[in-house]
C-alpha cells in the first residue's frame, strides 16, 4: 500500500477468486463458447477419422513399396505416366459429372412434379421415390448386377421378347460405363428430388403473383424465380453430390470390378485394386489423393459464388 500497509493474504485471495470466477462465468455464457464445446464431441471424431487418415495417406504416397524409402512425388509421376491411370482420370470425371448433371436435371424435375401434387398423396409419392436412396447401396446395386447378367438378364428377356438380340451389358466398354452411370443416377436423384423440393416449397408465392401480373409464362417464372432463388441450394447440393460421386466405390466395384480392361475404373476402385489386391500401398494412396485437386478445385468455385451471392442478397 501506498501508506506502507500491506493487505492480508486472506483479503486478496478470495477476491482474486471472485474474480476467476466472475471471468469464467462470462466465458462460458458466451453463445461461441456453448457452440464450440457442444461441437467438440464432432470435432474430434473428425480429427480422428478424417485428418489424421488424410495426412497419413499424404505420408503413404511419398514411400516406396516396401514402405522403407521416402521417394517424394515418385509414385505420382509413375501413375500419371500409365495408360490405365490415365483411363482412370478420364472415367472418375466421365463418371463423376455425368451423373451429377442428370441427377440435378431430374430431381429437379422429379421436385417440381412433387410440388404440384397436393397434400396426402405427395407424401405417399414422395416416400416411394425415396425408396433407391434408402436402400443399401451395396444391396440395390447386387439387384442391378443380376439384372444386367448376360445369363439370367432381366433387360434382355424384355428384349428378346421383341425379337432384339442379346446386349453384353457389362462385357462392353462405353456400355459397362452407361451401365454404372445409370445405377448411380438411379440411386442419387432421390437426394436431389428431396432437396429441391424443400427449396421449391421456401420460395415465396408471392413472387409468382407478381411475375403472373407482369405477364410471365410459366418458362419465365422458372428462369426468373423459380432458378434465382434456388441457386445457392443447387450449388451446394451439386458440390455434395460431386464429392460423394467421385469417391463412389460399391457401383464400379460390384457391377464391373473395373472392367472391361479397366474401362470403368474410377479413383477409388483403383486406389482399392493397386493398394489392397496388388500389395503397393503407396501407390494406393498416391492413385486415392488426385481426387483432392480436383475436388478443391470444384468447392472453390462452388463457394465462392456462392458466398458472393449470399452478400449480394444480404445488400
Amino acid at each position: 500500500m501506498a501508506d506502507g500497509t500491506s493487505v492480508p493474504i486472506d483479503v486478496i485471495a478470495p477476491a482474486r477468486v471472485r474474480a476467476r470466477r466472475n471471468t469464467m462465468q462470462r466465458f462460458a455464457q458466451r453463445r461461441s463458447t456453448t457452440g464450440f464445446l457442444l461441437c467438440l464431441p464432432l470435432i474430434l471424431l473428425i480429427a480422428a477419422f478424417v485428418i489424421y487418415p488424410a495426412f497419413y495417406a499424404i505420408y503413404l504416397s511419398m514411400l516406396n513399396k516396401k514402405m522403407t524409402a521416402f521417394v517424394g512425388l515418385g509414385n505420382f509421376q509413375f501413375l500419371l505416366k500409365r495408360h490405365t491411370f490415365q483411363l482412370v482420370i478420364f472415367q472418375s470425371c466421365l463418371f463423376a459429372v455425368t451423373s451429377v448433371v442428370l441427377k440435378a436435371v431430374i430431381g429437379f424435375i422429379l421436385a417440381h412434379l412433387m410440388h404440384n401434387i397436393p397434400g396426402k398423396n405427395q407424401r405417399i409419392w414422395r416416400g416411394l421415390l425415396l425408396v433407391p436412396w434408402v436402400i443399401p447401396l451395396a444391396l440395390s446395386t447386387l439387384t442391378w448386377w443380376w439384372m444386367f447378367d448376360p445369363s439370367y438378364s432381366a433387360f434382355n428377356w424384355v428384349l428378346n421378347q421383341f425379337g432384339i438380340a442379346n446386349v453384353p451389358w457389362l462385357g462392353v466398354g462405353w456400355t459397362a460405363r452407361f451401365c454404372t452411370i445409370a445405377v448411380n443416377v438411379w440411386y442419387g436423384t432421390p437426394f436431389f428430388m428431396i432437396m429441391y423440393l424443400a427449396a421449391l416449397k421456401s420460395v415465396p408465392e408471392q413472387l409468382y403473383e407478381a411475375a403472373a401480373i407482369d405477364g410471365a409464362n410459366t418458362i419465365q417464372k422458372l428462369f426468373f424465380v423459380t432458378l434465382p432463388m434456388m441457386r445457392n441450394i443447387i450449388a451446394i447440393t451439386v458440390l455434395f453430390s460431386l464429392i460423394v460421386t467421385f469417391a463412389d466405390f460399391d457401383i464400379v466395384r460390384i457391377l464391373t470390378a473395373g472392367g472391361p480392361q479397366d474401362m470403368t475404373h474410377v479413383f477409388a476402385t483403383y486406389a482399392f485394386q493397386i493398394g489392397i489386391q496388388s500389395g503397393d500401398i503407396p501407390l494406393g494412396a498416391a492413385d486415392s489423393l488426385f481426387m483432392f485437386p480436383i475436388l478443391a478445385f470444384a468447392a472453390f468455385f462452388v463457394l465462392r459464388g456462392v458466398t458472393r451471392r449470399t452478400k449480394e442478397i444480404a445488400a
